[in-house]
Parts: structure tokens; sequence; C-alpha cells
């Protein structure tokens, strides 16, 4: 019953690192768009995952449209400050996707505007411009694994 978390072009190894334990902690998917703005045997990256590398399921891809057609049959959600409804006022399934942007841009403004119904956003104060990559990513998640009940997690 795995949920699947997508960094689109991810640039900080650290936050990528800290989501892969996210995902090794919880049995998330975590698919990465390329291209990523490290190595993938970035020191950063790799500490920041601790050694729980071997309990990571992880996918690469060259292009987001290449996860949309392998995974053509699965939901989208699209975590952005543009969106107008909350992560919370949404429902989650198994199987569903979790999309981010680039650290510095976020998502394309194309993708949002191609998925409006399924962007969601946190709520935060007008002094802050958006949440760490790797908070957003465990807060979604753990939302959605909140709402299915934990499935698989003590």
């Amino acid at each position: 019953m795995p949920l699947h978390i997508v960094l689109v072009e991810p640039e900080i190894p650290a936050n990528t690192g800290n989501i892969a334990r996210t995902c090794a902690a919880t049995g998330t998917h975590l698919h990465l768009v390329r291209p990523l703005g490290f190595r993938t045997d970035d020191a950063t990256l790799k500490r920041a995952g601790l050694d729980y590398w071997h309990a990571v399921n992880i996918h690469y891809h060259d292009s987001f449209a290449e996860v949309q057609q392998k995974y053509s049959d699965s939901r989208f959600f699209f975590a952005t400050t543009k969106a107008d409804k909350k992560y919370t006022e949404f429902s989650f399934q198994e199987h569903d996707f979790f999309v981010f942007g680039k650290e510095t841009r976020g998502l394309p403004e194309d993708l949002i505007n191609a998925n409006r119904s399924t962007c969601m956003r946190m709520p935060m104060t007008d002094e802050v411009r958006s949440l760490n990559l790797s908070n957003s990513a465990a807060i979604i998640v753990y939302e959605a694994l909140r709402q299915l009940d934990f499935p698989g997690l003590e």
C-alpha cells in the first residue's frame, strides 16, 4: 500500500536525504525527477539519509510526464504555496502521489495550472514564503498515513 513522494528537480541533497529517511520510516516510495541539483553519491545526501538507504524504494525519472505516464491510473496531488485548498481538505487513498517542486522555485506554473483541483498548500504566516521541502513532505505523508490509520506502521 505504498504512498509516493515525487521530487521534481530537487536541488539540495540534505532535503532529499531527509525525505528518503521519512520514506524509509513509512514505506513510502521516493521518485526523483531529473535533472537533480546534486550527485546521488553526494556525502550530504548520504549523511541525511543515515544508514536507511537500503530501506528506501527509490525510482529515477527523466521527466514528470514519464512519472504520470507510468502511473496513469494513480492520483497526483501537488504541493504549492499557490494552491487555494489546504492539504487537510483532501481525502487521501493508498497509492496516492505527492508532488513537490524544487526548493528555489517550487513546481512549474504550467503543472500547477493544469492540476489546480489537486493542488494543496500548508497554512503559514504571510511573513514566510514557504516551509522547508523535507518538512513539507513529512507533514503531508503523515497526514495521508493518519487518514489511512497508519497501515503497516507501529
